[in-house]
């Protein structure tokens, strides 16, 4: 266990963590940038492409039948479960994640507590009037039409997507001025599996130590902010948060 950081977490009141997609590899969902990774075998579909042509939002619906079947039946790992259990002892007052998985929820953190920066995939809405629907039966639809139509919604007849953020839609203002909020509130900010690149989301990092908060980084391979960081861990992030709170003696 790393003793400052066990420190630094006992004596800070409001620690607010931020996830990447490291933080559920050990769950067995690939990151998508790595090789191996969805996009380095597909591009990804951006959003006006999405909404300008049918022949695209079926494409969409088939990868996302696709990949879900590769990785739908992730469950947390015991990074998730001890995220869940400082969060449940009241010492984590956010999770912002820019994963999309639900293992966060799924490990019993209270979805109120949590920031969904890129949304979630499993389950879908309607972009014109935002009804949710729920993922296994537009993918039975979907099928049963036999892949040929785009999912439309049951209500105003619009267009279904994975209530995720694609390449090219903008970011969900309200959860990003939750972020931003939460993020100007800790006095500890510790910023898991994440390569820090993608902006927006990188920024609150940075935005949590120029506030005063002390900057913690935990992830296998260096970032680019490793320089701004109090504390940085170059290691098994489950294997660090399970020893944090004490679940592997």
């Amino acid at each position: 266990m790393d003793v400052t950081l066990r420190q630094w977490v006992d004596q800070a009141e409001r620690v607010v963590v931020f996830t990447g997609a490291g933080m559920s590899t050990e769950s067995g969902i690939p990151d998508f940038r790595s090789p191996g990774g969805v996009w380095t075998r597909m591009q990804p579909i951006m959003f006006q492409d999405f909404i300008a042509s049918e022949e695209m939002r079926i494409e969409a619906w088939r990868r996302k039948i696709a990949v879900d079947s590769e990785i739908g039946g992730a469950q947390p790992n015991k990074g998730h479960k001890a995220l869940a259990q400082l969060v449940a002892q009241g010492k984590i007052t956010h999770v912002i994640t820019q994963n999309i998985d639900n293992l966060h929820q799924q490990s019993g953190v209270d979805a109120a507590k949590i920031i969904e920066l890129h949304g979630n995939g499993t389950y879908a809405t309607c972009l014109d009037c935002g009804l949710r629907h729920e993922l296994e039966q537009v993918k039975q639809a979907f099928i049963a039409a036999g892949e040929k139509t785009a999912p439309g919604c049951q209500d105003c007849g619009g267009w279904v997507k994975s209530a995720t953020i694609s390449f090219g839609q903008a970011m969900p203002e309200s959860e990003m001025r939750r972020a931003e909020s939460a993020t100007l509130g800790c006095d500890l900010f510790i910023a898991i599996g994440s390569s820090l690149q993608v902006m927006p989301a990188a920024g609150f990092p940075v935005l949590a130590r120029h506030n005063g908060a002390r900057l913690v980084i935990i992830n296998r391979e260096p970032t680019d902010l490793d320089e701004a960081a109090d504390l940085v861990l170059n290691a098994e992030i489950g294997e660090v948060l399970s020893n944090l709170v004490g679940l592997n003696s």
